[in-house]
């Protein structure tokens, strides 16, 4: 290959007008990729979470209790990071600090309790038609997430739910006529 043959890249004086343009441009789009991770990241804990709701609903009920909510958020969702914490204690030398995985593993924890306490956004998993419509989730899209129907439980109160999002989608609507955000939900007992 000859040099006259080779494509030239175009050199701009540093402070012309083009280079002016070729550098915001490589600003904006590195900008653009940045709030696109971030988003992404964002997306998959939210996805993770849902996830662990959609495997925690048995396979042949329609519709899970309160009580039975109540029970895989505090038996599994709030203990699953217990066998990996109690492998960095044990893994830990006495003296030694804390490793940044176990830190970031007990304020984990520590969040998702409080969180639980002071109310923790599920998917209605007692409602039965958003049960089902949960059950047609593929598991990757999370605009699905949307049409679902969510609530606010407690710790600190077992027995009443909070509406938090009523749900985009229409079988929900045409059973759910109150749609206002927020609204005390009373639980039979």
């Amino acid at each position: 290959m000859t040099a006259k043959s080779a494509t030239k890249e175009k050199i701009f004086h540093p402070k012309s007008r083009k280079a002016g343009q070729v550098e915001r441009a490589q600003l904006r789009k590195a900008k653009l990729e940045g709030a696109a991770g971030k988003r992404a990241k964002r997306n998959h804990s939210q996805i993770d979470k849902y996830v662990f709701f959609y495997h925690a609903m048995p396979p042949e009920c329609e519709a899970m209790s309160l009580e039975e909510l109540h029970a895989v958020i505090r038996d599994v969702w709030l203990t699953r990071h217990d066998m990996e914490l109690n492998e960095e204690i044990k893994n830990r030398r006495k003296g030694n600090p804390k490793s940044a995985k176990q830190s970031r593993l007990e304020n984990f924890k520590a969040i998702e309790a409080e969180e639980y306490r002071t109310g923790l956004e599920v998917p209605d998993l007692t409602h039965p038609k958003n049960v089902e419509l949960f059950r047609r989730w593929d598991q990757k899209e999370v605009a699905f997430i949307d049409l679902l129907r969510f609530i606010r439980i407690s710790s600190a109160d077992t027995t009443s739910v909070v509406l938090s999002r009523p749900g985009k989608h229409a079988s929900l609507k045409t059973t759910e006529p109150n749609t206002s955000g927020d609204t005390e939900m009373a639980v039979e007992a």
